[in-house]
């Protein structure tokens, strides 16, 4: 009886110790995806600056050139681009004028179905109020209409717009000043953790394997998932450049960086590559193909590739890296998309040589 209270106890306490942490996590998340961004970027870019220092390049002058090097590409991406994607941002009025257009003519075809709906909800109406004994004065008596000034509307967009684009930067900025601490602290923090586990050299052991299994997998994964998405930035220019779209190279690179976004940014791909379309060919057809084109690519390069990539690298059953999509998805949105394999790869690995966890081990292996 004592050791079923005591089985008891202790689940409630662990389930208790879950809602506390995904809690945490949520509340905290600015913090949290600040943190796991620059330790990626850290892992991503560590190679490079070894590879400098076993050159005899100080660590310093290292991280630096980098990180420069980073932000430098960055740019110059952005400013050879910039004519194309000034031309795309130009068209979305003209878009949104030819969609509404559309989905009115839709609307059209559709109107006497709607009209014979809205008659009969009138005749409903007034016979209801007959029956209740309730004239047409009290109920246009008993109506409040509620006036916004446009103005207001529009100032209020451009704050919370304005808001959005200051913590955008913000973020960017701190993740970039912590990716360049963190390399140029180098190995500190990994022999911090190493004397932190303790004097047993078996303890040691085990963190200094974890640590390096963690290091290899997420950059390993990286690695994937940079030349996935500038392969499908080079297929997506191929395809459109055959078919004649315009702007090719900018909706090219808009692909491979929306390709980072499991399963949503395709579809996102999709649908602006097709209003595209059929704003510079005015053909259904055309529409189709360069959408069809564009998730061909996607699901032939990421739901496969990917997918089948990140199992071997991680060792994880593609139901685990789902279920870790949904969850972290759920949790932090399109960064806990982003985040939800490498977040993974990190339990799996320290699941592995814990033996607490070998549950947890156990479900997400393949």
């Amino acid at each position: 009886m004592i050791s079923v209270l005591e089985g008891s106890r202790d689940l409630a306490l662990a389930v208790i110790a879950l809602v506390a942490t995904v809690f945490a996590l949520r509340w905290a998340q600015g913090f949290f995806i600040s943190l796991l961004l620059g330790i990626l970027f850290a892992y991503t870019l560590g190679p490079l600056v070894a590879w400098l220092e076993r050159i005899r390049v100080p660590r310093v002058l290292g991280t630096g050139i980098v990180m420069a090097g980073v932000v430098s590409a960055l740019a110059f991406g952005s400013y050879s681009l910039r004519d194309e994607v000034q031309t795309i941002l130009d068209q979305l009025p003209e878009a949104a004028t030819k969609l509404s257009a559309g989905l009115a003519s839709l609307n059209n075809g559709q109107g006497s179905t709607m009209r014979k709906v809205e008659t009969a909800a009138s005749e409903i109406e007034k016979a209801t109020s007959a029956a209740t004994g309730q004239s047409d004065k009290s109920r246009r008596q008993a109506t409040h209409v509620v006036i916004d000034s446009p103005g207001s509307r529009f100032g209020n967009f451009l704050w919370v717009g304005s808001m959005s684009a200051a913590a955008m930067f913000g973020q960017a900025t701190m993740v970039l000043f912590l990716t360049f601490f963190l390399l140029l602290s180098g190995d500190i923090f990994k022999r911090k953790l190493v004397r932190v586990t303790g004097p047993s050299l078996s303890r040691r052991k085990i963190t200094v394997r974890i640590l390096d299994d963690i290091n290899d997998s997420i950059q390993r994964y990286m690695l994937m998932l940079l030349a996935t998405n500038v392969l499908v930035g080079m297929l997506t220019w191929l395809a459109l450049r055959w078919i004649g779209l315009e702007n090719a190279g900018a909706w090219a690179v808009a692909a491979g960086l929306l390709h980072v976004i499991p399963y949503l940014g395709p579809v996102v791909t999709a649908a602006a590559l097709g209003m595209a379309a059929f704003m510079q060919f005015d053909q259904l057809t055309a529409t189709l193909l360069v959408a069809g084109a564009s998730t061909a690519i996607a699901v032939a390069v990421g739901f496969f590739g990917v997918t089948w990539m990140t199992g071997r690298i991680a060792k994880m059953n593609t139901a685990a890296v789902f279920i870790s999509l949904l969850f972290w998805g759920w949790l932090w949105g399109i960064w806990g998309m982003l985040l939800s394999v490498p977040i993974t790869v990190i339990v799996k690995v320290v699941a592995q040589h814990v033996e607490q966890l070998e549950a947890v081990s156990e479900l997400l292996g393949d």
